[in-house]
């Protein structure tokens, strides 16, 4: 099995079409479709169910591309490091974050990042939580600056960056604002604006809300930060989330919230394990490191 197998079999994945790969990988569609073949006849499976429009993953397909993932991740990251002990850090870094992340200025960090190692590539994808431990676990992100979704395992570790309590945010003139902190129970009617069940904010109230045994409806769901803003300004309903969030929009009210056990938002920085992080990524974390003293 040849590494331009796997690259060539992970670009039509990707584009889910020959052509559009064949361009991108800047080689001819007849090169790429014997590449595929010679593949699938190495692994005696079909890879790929072809159509005239599009070609998705066989089963098969599904099995063999979180592998040739994980084989290509490893193989940037061996270049690098040979790269890195001849005091050069160049290559690609890929990383992912949530909107708004606590405990980390990801402009700030990667401009910092790119001041001191001009020769490597950023990629930066903004993604929710759970999504970025997936990118992170299969060799797509060389890191990701998330809500912590799941504990360590042999595919993905975690390195704390922040944890801070859950607030509710209302419109001045609703009826809760006299109050000095808030419970689950005392809210469970409210109309909730909140983000896609991926985001970590979402995920940590749901778990907040789980924990105190109390259920709610969301009834506006939002993709960024400003809709929910913008929601709860219009006094359209509440929003539960993490304590930074109350200092973007002065206006409203932010209240405590109680009740919830040991539930709080927690931002981590996901990584791979140690052996296939690059060494752009662990700059980039040394780097972070310096910065928060």
């Amino acid at each position: 099995m040849e590494l331009r197998h796997l690259q060539h079999f992970v670009a039509v994945a990707e584009d889910q079409h020959f052509t559009r790969a064949a361009e991108r990988l800047m080689v001819s569609q007849s090169g790429l479709s014997a590449s595929i073949r010679a593949l699938e006849r190495e692994l005696r499976a079909p890879l790929f169910v072809r159509t005239t429009r599009r070609v998705t993953l066989t089963e098969a397909g599904r099995a063999l591309l979180a592998e040739a993932e994980r084989i290509l991740a490893q193989v940037r990251a061996a270049h690098e490091a040979v790269a890195a002990v001849q005091g050069v850090v160049r290559g690609t870094l890929s990383v992912g974050t949530e909107q708004c992340i606590a405990g980390v200025h990801v402009a700030g960090l990667l401009a910092a990042f790119r001041r001191r190692h001009p020769d490597v590539e950023i990629r930066l994808r903004q993604s929710g939580s759970g999504a970025l431990a997936e990118e992170v676990a299969a060799g797509r992100l060389d890191l990701a600056f998330a809500y912590r979704t799941q504990a360590d395992s042999e595919q993905l570790r975690s390195a704390s960056l922040t944890d801070e309590p859950m607030y509710v945010l209302c419109h001045p003139d609703h009826r809760l604002t006299g109050a000095a902190a808030l419970t689950p129970a005392d809210v469970a009617d409210e109309v909730f604006v909140d983000f896609h069940p991926d985001w970590g904010p979402r995920r940590a109230t749901d778990a907040a809300f789980a924990a105190a045994g109390v259920r709610r409806t969301v009834a506006l769901e939002v993709n960024d930060v400003h809709s929910l803003l913008d929601l709860v300004d219009e006094n359209l309903g509440i929003a539960v989330v993490p304590r930074h969030f109350r200092h973007k929009r002065e206006a409203l009210t932010a209240l405590p919230l109680k009740g919830t056990g040991e539930v709080v938002y927690e931002t981590v920085a996901l990584l791979p394990p140690a052996r296939a992080t690059s060494p752009a990524a662990r700059a980039l974390m040394a780097l972070l490191e310096t910065e928060r003293g």
